[in-house]
C-alpha cells in the first residue's frame, strides 16, 4: 500500500516501502525516508494504522476481530495470549483483552487531546488534531515515528510536549498488567503487588533515574550546553525514557558523546517490560539475569529476588534470551560492516554507528546516528529481518523454551570442562 502512487510524493522503491511498513508494524521507528515530507496524508494514515496494530500485538488485534465476528479464539490462541498479557494463568482472558484495548484507546485519546490543544496555536486545527493523534499513538505504542524531520529536537524547551510524550512512552512500555495491579492497589482492591509488578517497577525506576543522571553528566558540556538547569534535566530525562524502545529524540543522536551512546545502547538492549507495546529483552529479563549473576557470586544454588525464589525455568529463559539477543546483535553488526564497508579501512565511529543501528533494530527502538538512510539493499533487508525478530522473536523464543521437553530414556556420561 505504501508503494502505491497516492501514498507518497515522488519516487519510492518497493524495498523502501517494505522497510517503512516493517518498521511501523514492528513499532520500531527506523526510517529510510522522511515520514512527514515523503508520504501523503493517506500514506501517513496507513503508517499510523500499522503502528496501532503492531503496538497492540497481532494476537490481541486478531482476537478482537474474532470477538467482533462472534467467534471465540482457539485454545492455542488463548495460551499464546496468556503468555503475552500475563505471567500466570487467568480464567477471564477475553475480558483482559477487552480491558487492554479500552485502556489503550483511553490513554491515546487523552494524549492526543493534550497534544492537539498544545499545538492549536502553532498549526491550523485540522493539522493540530492529526499531529496530536499521530504522535500520541506513536508514543504509546513505543513506535517513535514522527512527522517532524528532526523528531522533537526543535521542542527541547517544550515542557508540555516532552513530558506528555514521556508519560505515554512509560505507560505504553511498562505493561498493562503492571498498570492494572497498581490501580487495583490504589483502590484497595488488591492487598499485595505481584513479584512481576514489583520487579518491573523497581527496574524501570532505576533505569530512568540512573539514565537521567548519567546523560546529564555526559552531555552537560556537550549537547546540553547553553540550556538552563531545568531544561538540561528535562532533556536528560526525556532521552533516558525514549531509548526504552521509542525512537523519539530531543537531542541530536549523532552529536552525543561516546559514553552517552554506550548508555543508550544498554537502555535499548534492555527495552520495555513484558506485556507492553515495546521491545528489547525486557526489564524483567535483565533483572532476572542480574539477580542470577549476583546469587551465583554469593554461592546460592537458587535465584532469590525480593524475598521470593524464582523458578529455574524462568531463570533459564532469561539467560537464553539474553545470550540469543547478544549473539544476534554481534552477527548483525558483522554483516552490516561487511556489506556497507567492504574493503574500506577502519574509520573512527563506523563500528559504533552500525552496532548502535543493530541494537536499535533488535530492540525496536528507532534511534539512529544517521546511517539508516545510507544503507544499501543488503543492509535494509538485514535491518528489516532484525526488526521482525525483535518484535516477534523474543516471544517465540520464550514460547519455544517454555515448551515441555520430551522425556529421554537415556543420559550421557558426565564429564567436566574448565570454565573461566
Amino acid at each position: 500500500m505504501l508503494f502505491l502512487p497516492f501514498t507518497h510524493h515522488g519516487n519510492l522503491s518497493y524495498l523502501d516501502s517494505l522497510f517503512t511498513a516493517a518498521s511501523a508494524v514492528c513499532v520500531t521507528g527506523l526510517i529510510v525516508v522522511d515520514t512527514g515530507t515523503k508520504f501523503t496524508l493517506w500514506g501517513q494514515i496507513i503508517i499510523l494504522l500499522l503502528i496501532q496494530v503492531g503496538g497492540l500485538g497481532l494476537m490481541t488485534f486478531s482476537t478482537v476481530i474474532l470477538l467482533l465476528l462472534g467467534k471465540p479464539p482457539s485454545l492455542k490462541g488463548r495460551l499464546v495470549l496468556q503468555d503475552i498479557l500475563t505471567h500466570s494463568p487467568t480464567k477471564d482472558l477475553l475480558s483482559l483483552v477487552k480491558e487492554v484495548i479500552l485502556f489503550t484507546l483511553i490513554v491515546e485519546l487523552i494524549g492526543a487531546t493534550v497534544l492537539t490543544f498544545h499545538w492549536k496555536d502553532i498549526f491550523p486545527w485540522s493539522k493540530a488534531i492529526f499531529y496530536g493523534i499521530f504522535h500520541a499513538i506513536s508514543a504509546f505504542c513505543n513506535a517513535g515515528f514522527s512527522l517532524f524531520s528532526s523528531s522533537f529536537e526543535p521542542f527541547r524547551t517544550d515542557y508540555v510536549l516532552l513530558l506528555t510524550i514521556a508519560v505515554l512512552l512509560i505507560l505504553g512500555g511498562i505493561g498493562f498488567l503492571v498498570v492494572t495491579e497498581c490501580l487495583f492497589r490504589l483502590q484497595q482492591r488488591k492487598k499485595h503487588l505481584s513479584l512481576h509488578t514489583k520487579l518491573t517497577l523497581i527496574t524501570v525506576f532505576c533505569l530512568i533515574i540512573f539514565g537521567t543522571i548519567f546523560l546529564f553528566i555526559f552531555e552537560n558540556k556537550n549537547s546540553l550546553k547553553g540550556l538552563s538547569l531545568s531544561y538540561k534535566l528535562l532533556n536528560a530525562f526525556f532521552q533516558a525514557v525514549t531509548p526504552r524502545t521509542a525512537g523519539f529524540n530531543s537531542l541530536h543522536i549523532a552529536s552525543l558523546t561516546d559514553a552517552s551512546l554506550v548508555l543508550l545502547m544498554l537502555l535499548m538492549f534492555i527495552g520495555a517490560s513484558p506485556g507492553s507495546c515495546g521491545g528489547g529483552i525486557k526489564t524483567t529479563t535483565f533483572a532476572v539475569f542480574v539477580s542470577f549473576v549476583r546469587n551465583k557470586l554469593e554461592g546460592k544454588e537458587r535465584v532469590h529476588v525480593l524475598s521470593r525464589t524464582l523458578p529455574d525455568e524462568t531463570v533459564y529463559r532469561a539467560i537464553v534470551l539474553f545470550a540469543l539477543s547478544s549473539f544476534l546483535i554481534f552477527l548483525t553488526t558483522i554483516f552490516l560492516l561487511s556489506t556497507q564497508c567492504y574493503g574500506l579501512p577502519h574509520k573512527a565511529g563506523i563500528l559504533s554507528s552500525y552496532l548502535f543501528e543493530a541494537i536499535s533494530a533488535l530492540g525496536t527502538v528507532g534511534l539512529s546516528t544517521g546511517v539508516t538512510s545510507t544503507l544499501n539493499n543488503w543492509g535494509k533487508i538485514m535491518i528489516i529481518c532484525l526488526m521482525f525478530i525483535g518484535r516477534v522473536g523474543p516471544l517465540t523464543v520464550v514460547h519455544f523454551v517454555k515448551a515441555k521437553e520430551v522425556a529421554k530414556r537415556y543420559q550421557y556420561a558426565e564429564e567436566n570442562v574448565m570454565i573461566g
